[in-house]
């Protein structure tokens, strides 16, 4: 049962900070060759004790490393993993109120066996794990969705030489995450986070053209989906937290995806086996609070109330009434409070200065101190 494992911290972090020039400048060394990789990561290190002591001044219980490390939320993650390449950019439409970002991300394809030969995100835990247990809080490793490396091209981004019958590729996939989690447990990992687009992108009608271009049906998609992300969580350590991040997508304070989560919420929320959602909800595209209804009796729902998109704070008595509502669904005793997503899921970051941002953590504390106390 997640809950005693996981109830003392009503306040999360879903996980990306903004960078500080100090990262950018060292990156930018880097590119030109100024700055080795390893001079890099020792920049980048610091930095990261920085984030911890951010979060801890903030009132957190737990800490990221804001994924100081990482240029992209999911790409250096995904890269290192053996059988998988890139192709051109995905053209994707990001909307912010003002109107369209256009951005690329690029498509993972599948061109050989899909193994896991090094680690993932293990150097980046081997960073936060002695700073965090310095601070006094719980280090959570983010991870992206196994679900990344087949969304963005499908079966036909599968190498059919490598995986002549597609049940081994899902089978080699979850492997790799499976391999991956164990080894950030026993390093020490007990809290470990996926990052999920894809599960709220079906929620969008605007992207089933996609998902019927690369020859799946939304609804059966999510169904195997949910088989691959239960292959990657089965047979976990009973000390050991499984979150999910449900993300629309989050680019320089823009999003990709719009939709409440009731296409999903079934099969998500009641059949995924997964202890904590972060969820989205702050603002009205992401719908009511009525797919809280599948949420499992086992499962905690943190709620995304609190935007990492824009710089204006949020009323605290706005966000208690939001909670009251939530509650009539789920009972207060299975929720939190969180940002609705990192603040730099990319690297350039969202449209806040670093004391906006600590200004929407302090905000997520101090609610839940008067909530639950």
């Amino acid at each position: 049962m997640p809950g005693p494992k996981y109830l003392p911290m009503r306040a999360d972090i879903v996980g990306s900070l903004l960078r500080p020039d100090t990262i950018h400048q060292a990156r930018a060394k880097h590119a030109s060759g100024q700055m080795t990789r390893e001079e890099l990561w020792k920049v980048e290190t610091g930095c990261v004790a920085d984030a911890v002591a951010l979060q801890k001044e903030c009132g957190l219980k737990v800490a990221t490393d804001g994924e100081y490390h990482r240029r992209h939320w999911f790409m250096d993650f995904v890269e290192r993993i053996d059988g998988v390449g890139f192709g051109g950019g995905l053209p994707t439409k990001f909307q912010t109120e003002e109107g369209v970002i256009e951005f690329a991300p690029p498509k993972v394809m599948t061109v050989g066996k899909l193994k896991r030969t090094k680690p993932l995100a293990g150097a980046d835990f081997a960073d936060l794990k002695p700073l965090a247990d310095k601070a006094g809080l719980i280090p959570k490793q983010a991870i992206p969705s196994p679900t990344l490396v087949h969304f963005r091209t499908g079966d036909p981004g599968v190498d059919k030489k490598a995986y002549p019958d597609i049940t081994e590729y899902y089978h080699d996939l979850a492997q790799v995450y499976r391999d991956e989690i164990k080894a950030l447990y026993d390093a020490g990992c007990r809290y470990i986070q996926i990052d999920e687009t894809n599960y709220p992108f079906l929620c969008d009608p605007k992207m089933h053209d996609h998902v019927r271009s690369i020859g799946e049906d939304p609804k059966q998609l999510q169904v195997k989906y949910r088989d691959l992300l239960n292959a990657v969580t089965k047979d976990r350590p009973n000390d050991l937290i499984i979150a999910m991040h449900m993300c629309r997508g989050n680019h320089e304070s823009a999003w990709a995806a719009a939709g409440g989560y009731e296409f999903v919420a079934e099969v998500a929320f009641g059949q995924l086996d997964i202890d904590v959602f972060f969820l989205e909800f702050d603002t009205d595209r992401a719908g009511d609070f009525t797919p809280l209804r599948f949420l499992s009796p086992n499962k905690i729902a943190v709620l995304g109330l609190v935007t990492s998109k824009k710089p204006e704070l949020e009323s605290k008595d706005a966000l208690k009434k939001r909670l009251d509502e939530a509650s009539k669904l789920v009972p207060l005793d299975r929720l939190a409070i969180s940002p609705q997503c990192g603040f730099a899921s990319t690297i350039g970051g969202n449209r806040l200065t670093v004391d906006q941002e600590k200004a929407k953590i302090r905000l997520c504390v101090d609610v839940a101190h008067d909530v639950w106390g």
